[in-house]
């Protein structure tokens, strides 16, 4: 979508260039099929009765902030690609990326805030830390029950979320305790937050003994 607001700047260049020229550019531009966003953006054209004031100068500026985000993104990519490096050289990255539901991406993101977990001398401590730990709100003298807590490192509260959202998706083990948090009644953020808790307690463990994730087998009846 970028390369053809560069290229037609806007509604003006895209209708001078029709829907077939359009498709034909692009095609000679892209790697997957561009028909169906050039449908879309037709449709949405042909729909479009009004016209605002001011637009001619709009359409000057598009193709230069589209080429701006194009280079945040690509900017982006290469940052995304050296931290990746250096998580796979990191030694206990391979012991995060080997519990269900953390790729390499999340295992950055908790690396950069919490390191190797030894400045926490329990889960606990970690979890108040990361904010997933359940507050107790108390009212006077009555107890209003517990909470999500509302502070927190941001980064990591928001990878280990991720990762068990991943996990309940995928993992069976994540998936049973998911759903049985689903039928006690709770929302879908607070199971996934329940999930992440209780998997931090596994990956606190595994990073402290630094070793690789190994799934509980149900003992037999």
């Amino acid at each position: 979508m970028l390369d053809l607001f560069i290229r037609y700047h806007g509604p003006t260049g895209l209708k001078a260039a029709g829907k077939a020229g359009a498709k034909r550019w692009a095609r000679n531009h892209s790697r997957k099929d561009p028909g169906p966003l050039i449908d879309q953006v037709f449709i949405a054209l042909a729909e479009q009765t009004v016209t605002v004031p001011g637009a001619d100068a709009v359409e000057i500026v598009i193709p230069r902030v589209a080429a701006q985000i194009k280079e945040l993104k690509h900017q982006r990519d290469i940052v995304a690609g050296e931290v990746e490096k250096l998580i796979d050289d990191f030694p206990l990255s391979r012991v995060l990326t080997s519990m269900p539901g953390v790729g390499v991406k999340t295992a950055a993101q908790i690396l950069l805030a919490a390191g190797d977990m030894s400045a926490f001398p329990t889960p606990g401590h970690l979890a108040a830390y990361a904010g997933i730990a359940p507050v107790t709100r108390r009212s006077g003298t009555s107890i209003r029950g517990e909470f999500p807590a509302r502070s927190g490192n941001k980064r990591l509260k928001n990878a280990l979320f991720r990762s068990a959202w991943v996990a309940s998706c995928h993992d069976p083990l994540s998936k049973a305790y998911y759903d049985r948090k689903r039928a006690e009644g709770k929302r879908h953020n607070a199971a996934v937050m329940c999930l992440a808790r209780r998997r931090l307690n596994v990956m606190y463990a595994m990073m402290k003994n630094s070793t690789l994730y190994e799934p509980r087998v149900p003992a037999a009846a």
